[in-house]
């Protein structure tokens, strides 16, 4: 399958690579940026073409497109693809307004083409393993779902100021994760948020550290803790218990090493990004995604499955800033 790619700062890129050099049955037939430059390294690095705009890329014989660009761009570029009959994967969010989503989702729908959207950490095999866990049974009646996700550092304010928020920038993917591990979906959503770790985070209207309490239409709670800064690396743990148990996947470390001593216990640190975390889940993503594709199946993260986490986090926005639960 030829793959146009879409955008490749840090993630188009990255995804690139990964098309290139990692996932079976796939290649780049070229990849577009409006940063020239960009797009020359990426190209000349892989072998491939660059394309001159989105239109060349879209008229191409690629299969199908990546697109990596801006989230304000995501929803024109899905129809415009949507209209070119490619199969196409977006990043996450589709947008920050709920009226474009669905205008995209109109779109796909209407073009009939499959449409994958870019939440990877489905994908990792240890939050995989919990998913697995809970839909088999072997935690017996899911009762409470507990998902920790901090970042090392908080990102440039530049980009905190047009990120739409924690929510619906950082915390979109454990809204994700909440529906994709317990199965059900969520009908109230009570958020609180804070400014602990930049002032300047706080002046530009967001938090930088929030606390969500999801309840799920089974009557499952998951409880959701971000923040945009751990002095340790990239924390990421998801905990399932039910009335058989638990199931847990915790943070990777580069060994598994411990040394105990007199003067106390040590490991390995945990990993500082997200790079370093999840590289083997984009690899399944894109997999899954192009198994799919080849076999005309559902894509693993559809349209509307891209939808419902906007709407989750638009609603714990609301809750935040009006102090009351919001009911979906």
């Amino acid at each position: 399958m030829k793959i146009a790619v879409l955008g490749v700062g840090r993630i188009g890129a990255m995804h690139a690579d990964l098309i290139q050099n990692h996932v079976v049955g796939a290649e780049v037939a070229g990849v577009f940026d409006v940063f020239d430059g960009a797009a020359a390294e990426v190209a000349s690095r892989l072998g491939v073409r660059r394309f001159d705009s989105a239109n060349a890329a879209l008229a191409s014989d690629a299969d199908a497109v990546a697109i990596c660009t801006s989230t304000p761009t995501h929803v024109d570029l899905i129809v415009q693809a949507a209209d070119a009959g490619k199969a196409i994967f977006c990043e996450k969010p589709v947008s920050l307004d709920l009226d474009e989503v669905d205008r995209g989702l109109a779109a796909v729908a209407e073009a009939n083409v499959p449409l994958h959207i870019g939440f990877n950490r489905r994908f990792d095999p240890s939050h995989a393993a919990v998913q697995r866990a809970v839909a088999d049974g072997e935690v017996g009646e899911l009762r409470q779902l507990r998902i920790s996700s901090r970042d090392p550092e908080p990102p440039p304010l530049d980009y905190v100021k047009v990120s739409g928020g924690i929510f619906l920038d950082m915390t979109i993917h454990d809204f994700d994760m909440a529906r994709f591990v317990s199965g059900s979906e969520v009908v109230e959503v009570n958020a609180t948020g804070a400014v602990m770790v930049d002032d300047a985070i706080g002046q530009a209207g967001d938090f930088d550290t929030v606390t969500v309490m999801l309840t799920h239409k089974n009557g499952t709670v998951t409880t959701i803790d971000n923040c945009r800064q751990s002095a340790f690396g990239y924390d990421q743990r998801v905990e399932a218990f039910g009335s058989l148990g638990m199931a847990t996947s915790e943070n990777h470390t580069a060994t598994s090493m411990v040394k105990r001593t007199a003067a106390g216990s040590l490991g390995d640190v945990v990993p500082h990004f997200f790079l370093e975390r999840y590289i083997p889940s984009y690899v399944h993503q894109w997999q899954q995604f192009i198994e799919a594709v080849v076999e005309d199946q559902p894509t693993p993260v559809t349209g509307v499955d891209g939808r419902a986490p906007l709407v989750i986090g638009l609603a714990a926005k609301q809750s935040a800033e009006s102090g009351l639960p919001v009911t979906l």
